[in-house]
């Protein structure tokens, strides 16, 4: 016997769990709400951009290919501002915690497609200390490129420091996101649980789930009996209660 299930049975499934599905969504929110604002840590994100150039001669102020040697070094520089050469002096310098290689996962360093400028992004739970990071990386790598690359750069500018004022909002965690991701998943999982246990229910409880299952047309249904209310004496008001006399019965 083949089973078949119109869009109306679908709808008639999600409005009978509605309950479930609207309860498990509003949980997954109020946890993810919970989380986003009294467990995980804020973290504050600011940025520097450099920029870095070969030594100009004074017979050659502009030649095409040097500028592109510069784009092709972009991601040299960038790896060396990641590179314990730098890092460690950071580290010196600020008085921080932890190893290059930690500093390193706090750090990205980006390039937009044929640009000679980098930017370094910092991301930390504080944001004092990820401007402070930013700026003194950018000045290291400033003082240190020309001894480590073992070439005449000598014009590595510095085109905008990170800025205190605006990395006071975090950028992690994001709590009307988390909140909006957790309240779609929490419908989709009272979706799906609501019909496994339409699927795994297999009682019978109205003549139309007999019909579908005997494929019989239902002749009869036996409604259910109410409660008979109990019997009261209820006197009328014309009439008055006597007592009887002696050798008196009722009804004589």
């Amino acid at each position: 016997m083949e089973e078949t299930i119109s869009l109306r049975d679908l709808f008639q499934v999600l409005r009978k769990r509605l309950w479930l599905i609207a309860f498990i969504a509003i949980i997954a929110a109020t946890i993810s709400a919970v989380i986003s604002f009294f467990v995980l840590t804020p973290v504050y994100q600011t940025s520097t951009q450099i920029l870095v150039n070969q030594a100009k001669s004074e017979q050659q102020l502009y030649n095409a290919g040097a500028v592109q040697t510069n784009v092709q070094l972009i991601s040299t520089y960038n790896d060396i501002i990641k590179s314990p050469a730098i890092l460690d002096t950071v580290i010196e310098k600020l008085k921080l915690d932890g190893s290059a290689k930690s500093l390193s996962g706090q750090i990205q360093v980006t390039s937009a497609e044929n640009s000679q400028v980098a930017l370094i992004t910092v991301q930390d739970t504080n944001a004092k200390r990820a401007t402070e990071i930013a700026n003194t990386t950018a000045s290291v790598f400033q003082q240190k490129v020309p001894k480590i690359m073992n070439m005449n750069i000598d014009n590595v500018s510095i085109l905008s420091k990170a800025d205190l004022a605006a990395s006071k909002s975090p950028v992690k965690p994001q709590p009307i996101l988390n909140i909006a991701i957790a309240l779609v998943v929490g419908l989709m999982v009272g979706i799906g649980l609501s019909f496994l246990l339409e699927y795994l229910d297999n009682t019978v409880k109205t003549e139309q789930d007999i019909e579908n299952i005997l494929e019989l047309p239902v002749m009869g249904v036996i409604t259910n009996i109410k409660d008979v209310p109990k019997a009261t004496n209820v006197q009328r008001p014309d009439m008055k209660a006597r007592v009887p006399q002696r050798g008196e019965t009722f009804g004589s």
